[in-house]
């Protein structure tokens, strides 16, 4: 039960095209955004759609396939961990941002 104590799976498309950044100690990181819609019928018994936007990062050898295979519409399934981060706007207001950090992808769909 240890390794699904902070474990997120979603499949969804990309809302858009990966941000690649090189770190300064030369690590890779990508960062992306993954819709994931469901639908639902309500009390009315209308058909409703709702869709959730995700922001992920990953690392390493996963930024490096995210680089050289993902783009906007890209259908996905990934495996991953919450991770929150802060930082202080130039307003002096503390932020926070939670993000997925990806461990595992797997691409869906046709090959692009």
């Amino acid at each position: 039960m240890y390794s699904i104590k902070n474990k997120v799976q979603l499949i969804g498309n990309l809302g858009n095209a990966p941000e690649i950044k090189n770190t300064e100690s030369g690590k890779k990181l990508a960062k992306f955004s993954v819709a994931t819609t469901e639908t639902y019928r309500n009390a009315q018994g209308d058909k409703v759609k709702e869709t959730q936007w995700h922001n992920l990062i990953a690392w390493g050898k996963v930024a490096d396939i995210i680089e050289r295979y993902l783009k906007k519409g890209s259908e996905v399934a990934i495996e991953g961990k919450l991770v929150t981060r802060n930082y202080t706007d130039k307003e002096g207001v503390k932020k926070y941002i939670t993000e997925i950090q990806v461990d595992e992808l797997l691409m869906l769909g046709k090959a692009g």
